[in-house]
């Protein structure tokens, strides 16, 4: 087990590692366990995912675990509207690094339609969403201007459960995102964020500033997996 200071404070709880091996490899450890309790629970474990480089190689470490893959039921936190397999879509990298590799049923695999576009993409995933329970888990990312999944400064972030996201200040301007109600209907919410270039996002949470992450603030608090050491 990766060791690591745990500060908990304002219903956030901090974990704080040395190196971003560790990160991958307390988060892929805690997934599996929050996994296999979830199904023990209900039968089923629903989770949302991130994109992004630490995401990647989380999934690319649960390809090679054991475990009960026909409970899995995988939706997505936002996409890129490109066309679908272009190697930019969220779901191409976690297919590639996880789900083309274990027996997860493809029918308990809820890709964001964003090759129709924002608004149409948007409305099929609002569909699809209805008949979804909260998520026993929500893995999100931190970028470095404090946006999480595709919710950017500047930009909505309620409403609906899924938004239509235009002019996105990073290539391509127009996404699909669960809105951060949608994102806060879950058991747990972890961000998962690694790498110096993340210190000064994390800094103005720490501080309190309105960034877009912290407008996700599910019952249960969130917690935040990093190696960049921002609490004194």
């Amino acid at each position: 087990m990766a060791q690591s200071r745990v500060i908990e404070e304002h219903n956030e709880r901090w974990h704080i590692f040395t190196d971003t091996d560790a990160v991958r490899e307390e988060v892929t450890r805690r997934l599996a366990q929050t996994a296999a309790a979830a199904i023990g629970r209900s039968g089923a474990f629903h989770v949302a995912l991130a994109g992004g480089r630490t995401p990647a190689a989380i999934y690319a470490q649960l390809a090679r675990q054991a475990l009960d893959w026909s409970r899995w039921f995988i939706y997505f936190g936002d996409e890129r509207c490109l066309p679908r397999g272009h190697a930019e879509r969220n779901d191409t990298m976690v297919h590639n690094q996880w789900l083309d590799h274990v027996a997860i049923p493809i029918d308990q695999v809820f890709a964001m339609p964003a090759e129709l576009g924002a608004e149409d993409g948007a409305a099929n995933y609002r569909r699809t969403l209805a008949l979804a329970p909260t998520f026993d888990l929500v893995l999100l990312g931190l970028g470095e201007d404090g946006h999480t999944a595709s919710l950017f400064p500047g930009h909505p972030r309620n409403g609906e459960a899924v938004l239509p996201v235009h002019d996105a200040p990073k290539p391509p301007p127009d996404r699909i995102s669960l809105s951060a109600p949608r994102l806060s209907d879950a058991h747990a919410v972890w961000f998962v964020v690694t790498g110096e270039d993340k210190r000064a996002a994390l800094e103005r949470w720490r501080r309190g500033d309105d960034i877009p992450a912290r407008a996700v603030r599910p019952d249960a608090g969130v917690d935040i997996f990093t190696d960049v050491d921002v609490v004194a």
